[in-house]
């Protein structure tokens, strides 16, 4: 089924945003009926690109009702399940780190923010719950206590410490117990990661 809202083939970040933006505004003003949300989004989230425009509208928009579309969403997000676990499982480590950050920094307000992206990312990775999920999170899993592994490298970008590392360790071993490799002794230089989600 063609979407109402086309997308295009090579979408660019900034339209991607747009884009989810215009798709949830209408949603919610009744103007777009929920599965006619399934084709456009599919089409956002088949590209990596398009995907981090989705997200980041998705994950970080404060409206509450915008929790109701978790089942409409997970349809179209098994379309592309490579490009959305590893997004999802990102955003889900970005955002813990960050609420770790903003507590200790006395920022309450960006604190709930960052608490939002994890819960909704949390919420969306329980309901996919694939096999491509499960290796993004293990993959995550051991990169918080090695820097040679692959999400090592994008720990290490982001400048994440020793303590916004555990942060992450101890919010995945509370939602996904059973992960191998227990990411302890992280050990990395003590530095205020900035990343955002």
């Amino acid at each position: 089924m063609e979407p109402l809202i086309p997308v295009p083939e090579s979408v660019s970040f900034e339209d991607a945003i747009t884009l989810t933006q215009t798709l949830l505004e209408q949603w919610e003003q009744g103007q777009l009926a929920e599965a006619e949300l399934e084709a456009p989004i599919a089409a956002l989230v088949k590209t990596y690109t398009g995907a981090r425009g989705f997200f980041v509208v998705y994950l970080s928009d404060t409206r509450a009702s915008l929790e109701n579309l978790y089942p409409t969403l997970i349809p179209s997000l098994k379309t592309a399940p490579d490009i959305v676990s590893e997004l999802l499982v990102k955003n889900l480590a970005m955002s813990t780190a960050m609420e770790m950050v903003h507590r200790r920094n006395g920022h309450a307000e960006m604190a709930q923010q960052s608490a939002q992206v994890q819960r909704r990312s949390a919420a969306l990775m329980k309901q996919l719950d694939g096999p491509q999920i499960q290796r993004e999170l293990q993959q995550l899993w051991v990169g918080l206590s090695n820097d040679a592994a692959p999400y090592g490298a994008f720990l290490q970008r982001w400048g994440y410490d020793a303590a916004q590392r555990q942060a992450i360790a101890t919010y995945l071993q509370q939602l996904f117990p059973g992960l191998e490799t227990p990411a302890t002794d992280v050990g990395t230089e003590d530095t205020n990661g900035d990343g955002s989600t």
